[in-house]
């Protein structure tokens, strides 16, 4: 394929041989791209090599130099501010890419307009990130990884870069996700392609991490709230056809970090297959309900949802229903509206505000 201007920012604290098998294996599979390397501070045997590697590049490798570690976010908010190609892909010295990752993220990236798209992964250390629904290569998701990312410059303009305030990892991620989707731009995982990861290194204490997860959970919390977990039962008798504004307004609260949980009869659940419902979105869950004593069923993955989440809100998707198993349920409508509060659809009020 032809590669649209690409950047791969490679933000580096030591790990010397680790690191240098990854730029390789960069330079091997990713023709066109430019490599830039951020050392985070590390060792002087580590700077040399980092040097030596980057001076043959030319035009094609930029070395950016932190003489201490300024944390993760900060090395990769460095590297970013140099970037200025139409794709910025990060990828963390753990990882080895191999031939085709890059084209699977640009592709997926030009075919679904996403603003973020990650890989999924395997290895020793890979994130716990969704599995795709059977059948789907591409699908939207809130979770993803700091490990290997495509970021669309564009998007980066218009939303800016990561908060350095945060952890390198789980809350500091959301909310860049988040703020993104409050402008318009969507996160996707795709399937047509696997990285491998290896153990990352960890920079500082134990309890030094723990306490700024803590943090940057609170922040998040702060600036938009607690995401819900929603299980919504339509009833017996409505008809999948008829749900399709219902779907569009779960989907805009999946974008908001939100998980829905849905209890489908058997032709509900064959109707939302069928108009691809099930792939929309990681934090969107299609259960069927067994045929076989269909309230039974019912109440067991109801007892079993609320072992798992007890914080669940369960949701009368159709007026007049009953919902087995919950004393307390929300209307649909009550539940929609609190998700209408903070759209993530392009000319919001986040955006009207930042232009």
């Amino acid at each position: 394929m032809t590669f649209p201007a690409i950047d791969i920012l490679v933000p580096v604290w030591n790990n010397l041989f680790e690191t240098r098998a990854c730029l390789a294996d960069i330079l091997a599979h990713s023709s066109g791209a430019r490599l830039i390397i951020v050392d985070n501070g590390s060792s002087r045997e580590t700077e040399l090599m980092l040097e030596e590697f980057s001076e043959p590049l030319g035009d094609q490798g930029l070395f950016i130099k932190s003489e201490k570690n300024i944390g993760l976010v900060a090395a990769i908010n460095m590297g970013l501010a140099r970037s200025d190609n139409e794709y910025t892909v990060i990828v963390r010295p753990h990882v080895t890419v191999r031939a085709g990752w890059l084209d699977a993220l640009v592709n997926t990236a030009n075919t679904t307009g996403a603003g973020i798209v990650s890989p999924l992964f395997n290895g020793s250390d890979a994130p716990d990130l969704p599995e795709l629904a059977p059948g789907c290569s591409v699908m939207e998701s809130c979770t993803v990884s700091f490990d290997t990312l495509l970021m669309r410059t564009e998007m980066r303009m218009v939303a800016g870069t990561f908060d350095d305030q945060l952890d390198g990892n789980e809350w500091c991620m959301k909310e860049y996700v988040r703020r993104v989707a409050a402008f318009g731009y969507r996160t996707c995982l795709t399937g047509l392609t696997r990285v491998s990861c290896a153990r990352a290194q960890q920079f500082g204490s134990v309890q030094r991490r723990n306490e700024m997860i803590q943090n940057s959970r609170s922040a998040y919390v702060a600036r938009w709230g607690i995401a819900r977990h929603y299980c919504v039962y339509f009833g017996a008798e409505a008809e999948a056809g008829t749900l399709g504004d219902c779907i569009s307004s779960i989907l805009e609260g999946a974008r908001q970090g939100h998980t829905f949980t849905l209890l489908l009869h058997r032709r509900q659940y064959s109707g939302f297959r069928k108009m691809g419902w099930n792939g929309l979105h990681t934090g969107i869950d299609l259960r069927q309900i067994s045929v076989l004593m269909p309230q039974r069923d019912l109440q067991r993955k109801v007892a079993t949802l609320r072992s798992a989440s007890p914080d669940m809100l369960a949701v009368r998707g159709c007026p007049g229903i009953d919902f087995p198993g919950f004393d307390a349920t929300i209307t649909l409508d009550e539940m929609l509206s609190g998700i209408q509060l903070q759209t993530t659809s392009r000319g919001t009020k986040n955006q009207e505000e930042h232009e």
